[in-house]
């Protein structure tokens, strides 16, 4: 089903992959050393190869809930998703580094909706993030991994984010990079978006749900200036 965005009142954003281009140093550093040995990667590139590997090691239950089916454990995974994103230690709260373009397109699409986070990041290196580039002024609602009981892929957060933005979750839209947001959005009610400069890959968020695929959260305000193929 396409994008429907004239049901949208507000949106919500995922951080890592979404707003925050996540350990792009590192996902270079692994690339290069995977080039020499692009025939042994059973057609994957390089680059998604080591953002995947990235994401096995700093979000695994992002990781687990990306593997096709998962053989109908939907509802054990999320449950493994919520515990790992509520007792990960150590996540760096410094050298964030930003998508190309976001503040522009945050600054474009507050003058018409009120927008919000929902991040599985906890609420420290959430804030962190957000002050590092001054975008605090651009949300009304920030969701962590501690704001609800239980986290994305569960529809919690974004339950809590549209009571927040005082809009009915039909009337969200979930912006994110991975099967996780579109899992959680969708089971919100919500409309979801997929974008692809994150850990995600076009067919498994076409699988989880997304109503359209942007090449990059950048150009989400496009969306309602001009019809994208969806």
């Amino acid at each position: 089903m396409p994008l429907d965005i004239h049901r949208i009142r507000g949106i919500c954003f995922d951080v890592d992959g979404t707003l925050s281009d996540t350990d792009d140093r590192l996902v270079a550093q692994i690339e290069s050393r995977l080039v020499p040995f692009r025939r042994l990667l059973f057609g994957r590139s390089p680059r998604s190869l080591a953002r995947r590997l990235i994401m096995g090691i700093e979000t695994p239950g992002n990781y687990l809930m990306g593997i096709p089916d998962l053989l109908h454990l939907d509802e054990p995974l999320s449950r493994l998703v919520s515990m790992l994103s509520r007792s990960r230690i150590g996540r760096r709260a410094e050298g964030f580094w930003l998508v190309p373009g976001v503040v522009e397109m945050l600054a474009v699409l507050m003058l018409r909706f009120p927008l919000a986070v929902v991040s599985a990041r906890d609420e420290s290196t959430t804030r962190v993030f957000l002050e590092q580039f001054g975008l605090q002024k651009y949300f009304s609602m920030v969701v962590t991994a501690h704001t609800c009981t239980h986290t994305k892929p569960y529809p919690d957060p974004v339950l809590r984010a549209a009571q927040g933005l005082g809009i009915a979750p039909e009337e969200c839209l979930m912006v994110g990079d991975t099967t996780v947001d579109m899992l959680a959005g969708r089971r919100a009610g919500a409309q979801t978006v997929g974008v692809l400069c994150g850990f995600g890959e076009e067919p498994e968020l076409r699988r989880a749900g997304a109503h359209l695929i942007l090449p990059t959260t950048a150009q989400l305000h496009q969306v309602f200036v001009e019809k994208i193929p969806s």
